[in-house]
């Protein structure tokens, strides 16, 4: 799983470079991702749906606010609370990111038939809710 994990992610990063993306990075993609589809979240909820530690996210948004692909904006009901925004910036990536996307799939699953895709999916799933049965 480990191998798997850095092959992928060394081959998102230069399917990356080769689109000429160099606005992010494949874990800052991540975040980008879970924006574009929820369009403000707080951090707490990024770390969820990304499995990023808060603390890695913590400069990962620094830098990304300072690039202008995201903004933190206040809650107005609980001053505590931030909320991250995805900016304009960042949605002109979205097409280009979910065509690399579509590149990554078809690299991970060549050889394979849609049944094993959705029982290796479906394996996949059943691991983690497993750790999300135990808190993690």
């Amino acid at each position: 799983m480990s191998q798997i994990g850095r092959l992928s992610g060394r081959t998102w990063e230069r399917l990356l470079k080769e689109c000429g993306v160099d606005a992010f990075n494949g874990a800052q993609g991540r975040i980008l991702y879970v924006l574009w589809e929820h369009e403000k979240l707080t951090i707490t909820d990024i770390a969820r749906l990304t499995s990023l530690a808060k603390t890695t996210l913590t400069s990962m948004l620094d830098r990304m606010e300072a690039s202008g692909l995201l903004k933190r904006i206040p809650d107005k009901n609980n001053r505590r609370q931030v909320f991250i925004c995805i900016t304009e910036e960042a949605k002109k990536y979205r097409e280009k990111y979910n065509k690399l996307s579509d590149d990554m799939n078809e690299i991970f699953y060549d050889g394979f038939t849609e049944t094993e895709i959705s029982e290796f999916e479906n394996k996949l799933r059943r691991i983690l809710e497993n750790f999300e049965k135990e808190g993690i």
